[in-house]
């Protein structure tokens, strides 16, 4: 989706977007939880208005934060929230396409420790693309870390179905094989898999890990019901 579709999609949403998506966006506080990142670099792909960032860097005061958004009105919205919370300093934010965006170039970084990415893939149509450049980001040691709506395959069809058409409404298309597209994803970057399936199949949360030599893991992990 474009930075101008984004902008009218948001322009007035970006307003009561974190109010109204806080109970059903699951999952993403225990994402920013397992960061962990220490001293390390993280970096948000579509960071929208800035919320997790901000947990972020409440959460982990010592990493440098970096995060990136399509959208020039949500990215607007972030920085007001940065500044708000007096982290302006601490973490830069930058517009970028997900599908195409050099993470490294665009701040200056050549890897980074933690990259993770929030409720964003089922809202880009060329989600594959992003998880190929979200991976690219990584650095040797580094762990990419995704949640993203699942297949709701453990919960009532007459649920899921009414989930799905009132997403559809705000652009959001949840993927029903993001969890295969993980695994081809770690295998073709030589990373390592650790996936679970959340609340009865509402969220795909992924935790996929670059090893530190360099030489590669055969990934033989799936995404599994807990």
């Amino acid at each position: 989706m474009t930075a101008a579709a984004m902008d009218r999609i948001y322009r007035r949403q970006r307003f009561i977007y974190d109010l109204t998506r806080r109970h059903y966006l699951l999952g993403r506080d225990r994402l920013i939880a397992d960061l962990a990142p220490g001293r390390g670099t993280v970096l948000e792909i579509g960071c929208g208005t800035g919320r997790n960032l901000v947990a972020a860097a409440r959460r982990h005061p010592h990493a440098r934060l970096c995060g990136f958004d399509v959208s020039g009105a949500m990215l607007e919205t972030a920085g007001t929230a940065l500044a708000r919370a007096g982290l302006a300093a601490r973490v830069d934010v930058a517009q970028a396409d997900a599908t195409r965006v050099d993470a490294g170039a665009l701040f200056g970084q050549p890897g980074f420790d933690r990259v993770f990415v929030s409720y964003v893939l089922s809202m880009i149509p060329d989600w594959r693309a992003a998880l190929e450049r979200a991976a690219a980001a990584l650095a040797p040691g580094g762990r990419l870390l995704v949640v993203d709506f699942g297949p709701q395959d453990g919960l009532p069809r007459a649920f899921r179905h009414g989930l799905f058409a009132w997403l559809a409404l705000f652009h959001v298309h949840p993927i029903l094989d993001l969890p295969e597209a993980l695994g081809g994803l770690a295998a073709r970057h030589g990373l390592t898999l650790d996936g679970r399936s959340l609340y009865r199949g509402y969220a795909v949360y992924a935790v996929l890990a670059r090893p530190v030599s360099g030489d590669g893991l055969r990934n033989t992990a799936q995404v599994l019901p807990l």
